[in-house]
């Protein structure tokens, strides 16, 4: 469920909410495609239409007689272009296209400029409702600029995404497991306890032995559906292709999202990485399926984090994420070829163990639209927050990545905050990687004298091939499971899936990983520069500064 709408926003919205009920709500005026047909208004509200219009200064519309909105209603302006670039029909057109949706009474010609115009609706001639942009929200191709609660844009929405609302669900069952040391044994249980149908959302896929396991599935009559990314970074490698024409030729439906002619990726990667079985479960990992990411038994890989969630409800709600996400005008048969070749493996002793829980309570959450219950995890700790990722790189304005912001108001108020980062050589090589963003955090600290440390990971002490994980552990008792990294465009631009544990056990299990692999690692940035503690305090008291102004406002 949303949070509830806060009393003086609902003060504002009885101020501004016109008679009928009836406010723009939705609004799209710089899409993908030539011309723009697919441009569309959307209406939320109950009752007659009557007296309604839209302008934005040169042209305006109203609606043929008779007309009635209950709930929402949506005007595109050509239900042709709607109609390709969306799947389905809008409920009027403001140029007459399709037999089937109504037309809009025009006069003029309302066309909404990309990056500087306006909308007034009116009741009865009054303008009751304006949103102008670029004053109310930014202007952004393909950007689907919305209200909620009372403000628009509170994250973005491009053309095509989901609108998947926050759920929890209680007295819930799942394994806990870790890469490389025990990933493999679960996510071949997973896949041998399915029955009828797989869906599987993953970024990468090279990894024969899984492919092997599902490729027995398909043979004993289990259906397959698998949605890649059709540009992951560096192109598809060949290995995919050889995964894909295996699965394909038995029988699986291996699809890739990626821009087709007009029909725009609607998330810049599909970097999600999770099974649904059955509607039954759902395994979840940080991992690619690649076999440094899930490696055999006993074998190196990356530290990677994961979970197999056992339960309906959880299992239907990633399978509702699942279908959104696999139709569309940007999704096609990933091309197969290629041959399916092991990697040389290394061998490593294992060190832990799954472990199935019960009774947790399970929160999904997905980039874009729910990535913000990551900030509201952190900001609830109370005791300690343990961070352990590949990376955290800074927000494109230069402020510090606006999780690791939270992290830092914790340590402030006296949380014990860790960070571990990976020190393989590509988050290292570079003069703003892992090794300078820890030496930062550890600056910033002294500087504060705050309870905050920050190390990068020793891999050969602990055994690994990199940390791919991302992962925080909050007081103990909450786990965050994602596939979404430290970065703005994870947050804001990416398909990303996780979870939110709440469970003693987990948060001792998840506990132990983070503490074996701190403990291997020697501090960063040990020798004080003054450049980096000046640097740090001069950011500490801009931040501050801007949470009193926050506060203030």
């Amino acid at each position: 469920m949303r949070a509830p709408i806060p009393p003086f926003v609902l003060l504002m919205l009885m101020l501004v909410l016109p008679a009928s009920g009836v406010m723009i709500t939705g609004f799209c005026p710089d899409t993908y495609a030539m011309d723009e047909p697919d441009e569309f208004i959307v209406l939320s509200g109950n009752g007659s239409l009557a007296g309604i219009s839209i302008t934005d200064g040169e042209g305006s519309i109203r609606f043929p007689d008779g007309a009635s909105i209950a709930g929402r209603a949506v005007v595109a302006r050509q239900a042709e272009g709607y109609l390709r670039v969306h799947g389905t029909l809008p409920d009027y057109e403001m140029m007459p296209t399709h037999p089937d949706v109504p037309d809009m009474i025009r006069s003029g010609d309302l066309r909404m400029a990309n990056t500087q115009d306006s909308l007034n609706l009116l009741e009865d001639g009054v303008t009751v409702q304006e949103v102008a942009w670029p004053g109310m929200v930014a202007a952004r191709q393909g950007q689907v600029h919305f209200l909620e609660d009372g403000a628009w844009d509170p994250h973005p929405r491009l053309i095509g995404q989901s609108d998947f609302a926050p759920e929890t669900f209680e007295n819930v069952s799942l394994t806990l497991f870790v890469s490389p040391d025990c990933s493999y044994e679960v996510v071949e249980a997973a896949i041998h306890s399915a029955r009828y149908h797989i869906n599987a959302n993953l970024y990468e896929f090279t990894h024969p032995g899984i492919a092997r396991m599902l490729a027995g599935a398909l043979d004993r009559g289990v259906g397959l559906t698998i949605l890649l990314e059709g540009g992951p970074v560096g192109g598809v490698p060949l290995e995919e292709r050889a995964v894909a024409r295996t699965l394909s030729g038995g029988g699986a439906a291996v699809m890739a999202m990626g821009t087709v002619g007009e029909n725009h990726a609607r998330y810049r990667f599909d970097h999600a990485k999770y099974m649904v079985i059955d509607n039954e479960s759902v395994l979840l990992t940080t991992e690619n399926f690649k076999e440094s990411g899930i490696p055999e038994c006993g074998r190196a890989g990356n530290r990677g984090w994961g979970v197999w969630v056992r339960d309906p409800a959880v299992a239907a709600y990633f399978n509702g994420v699942f279908r959104a996400d696999s139709m569309g005008g940007d999704i096609t048969p990933m091309a197969g070829g290629g041959e399916m070749v092991p990697a040389d493996a290394v061998c490593r002793h294992p060190c832990f163990a799954p472990l199935t829980v019960e009774g947790a309570r399970v929160t999904p959450v997905l980039s874009p639209e729910t990535s913000a219950l990551v900030l509201d995890l952190i900001s609830g700790a109370e005791e300690s927050i343990w961070i352990e990722q590949a990376y955290i790189s800074n927000s494109t304005d230069g402020q510090p990545n606006r999780f690791l912001a939270a992290a830092i108001e914790a340590a402030r108020r006296g949380v014990d905050v860790r960070v571990l980062l990976d020190s393989a050589w590509f988050n290292t090589a570079d003069e703003e990687d892992n090794d300078e963003q820890a030496a930062w955090i550890n600056a910033l600290a002294r500087a504060e004298s705050l309870p905050l440390q920050a190390r990068c990971a020793d891999l050969e002490a602990a055994g690994l091939d990199k940390v791919h994980t991302k992962g925080v552990i909050v007081d103990n008792r909450s786990v965050l499971v994602s596939s979404m990294n430290w970065n703005d465009n994870s947050a804001d631009f990416n398909r990303e899936a996780g979870v939110i544990v709440d469970s003693t056990e987990a948060g001792r299990y998840f506990a132990g990983v983070f503490s074996a692999d701190w403990e291997s690692s020697s501090d960063a940035g040990e020798e004080i520069d003054v450049r980096l503690i000046c640097a740090a305090a001069i950011l500490a008291i801009f931040l501050a500064a801007a949470v009193i102004r926050r506060r203030r406002s």
